[in-house]
């Protein structure tokens, strides 16, 4: 019986992982495929043109340097917004507690439509023209409520004794915040930022409504799927994921020798 749950566990994961790679294979295959059309099949010869055109299509690079700059603008804000919230919504409790957790939340539960098209009615009445910046606005929205989420769920794991005790010792609550709670908290302020990144850069609705004459790369994506779609878009995502894979690599690197670093310090202690 536990071999053959073993076996169906195997061909499930196989099945799983080809149903998430497959279509990045297909896409990336696409971008060296020398056929005006995105595809892999009829494969018409290996090329580099649509890098080549890539590096030429000044409209779709000034798109993702937009995309860069909206994206670490909602880090810059969507982190400390979130993490203030996770830590304040902790530290209350009851009615108070439910409904700032509920405001925060409800963002999240908004369609992005609706989202985009009320920042940009509010800040017009405040006559602040749509541009970039009311997009990072519109984004920060809800992707701080991701943020507050990781910390609030990381904050479960903190033990308040340590922060009593760094108060009885004579520590400020800059202090203790500086040197206890924070620490603490890193792994899921990292997790946050790296998910409201990507979540910003993703992000379609809200940026449509919001972004004025500037173009990102998802508004940029959608225009050109309209007016007929090239390979210059796959080749963009070729490399887009072959940045992600080294980024990967290399904070597994940095896991795997800080860990090393910890098991040669404890064995020089023991």
């Amino acid at each position: 019986m536990n071999r053959k749950s073993d076996w169906l566990f195997r061909v499930y994961l196989y099945l799983f992982l080809a149903y998430l790679l497959a279509p990045l294979i297909v896409m990336g295959g696409a971008a060296f495929n020398d056929s005006r059309f995105p595809s892999v099949y009829p494969w018409a010869g290996f090329t580099w043109t649509w890098f080549v055109e890539l590096w030429n299509d000044t409209r779709l690079l000034n798109s993702f340097g937009n995309t860069l700059i909206v994206a670490l603008a909602v880090v810059a804000l969507s982190v400390p917004i979130g993490t203030a919230a996770a830590i304040l919504i902790n530290s209350l409790a009851g009615t108070a507690r439910n409904a700032l957790y509920g405001l925060m939340v409800a963002p999240i539960l908004t369609p992005g439509a609706v989202i985009g098209i009320s920042t940009l009615l509010f800040w017009n009445t405040l006559s602040v023209p749509a541009g970039l910046h009311l997009s990072v606005l519109g984004q920060v929205s809800y992707i701080a409520a991701f943020v507050m989420l990781l910390v609030l769920a990381r904050l479960q794991s903190f033990d308040r004794s340590f922060e009593e005790a760094a108060l009885d010792l004579g520590a400020s609550h800059a202090m203790v915040m500086r040197r206890i709670l924070l620490p603490h908290l890193y792994p899921a302020i990292g997790a946050g930022a790296a998910i409201a990144f990507f979540q910003s850069i993703e992000n379609f609705n809200v940026t449509l409504f919001t972004r004025g004459p500037y173009d990102t790369m998802t508004v940029y994506v959608f225009s050109k799927v309209r007016s007929g779609i090239t390979p210059t878009i796959n080749a963009l995502a070729v490399i887009l994921i072959a940045a992600t894979l080294l980024g990967v690599l290399a904070v597994e690197i940095r896991r795997r020798q800080a860990e090393r670093r910890l098991a040669e310090l404890s064995g020089h202690a023991v």
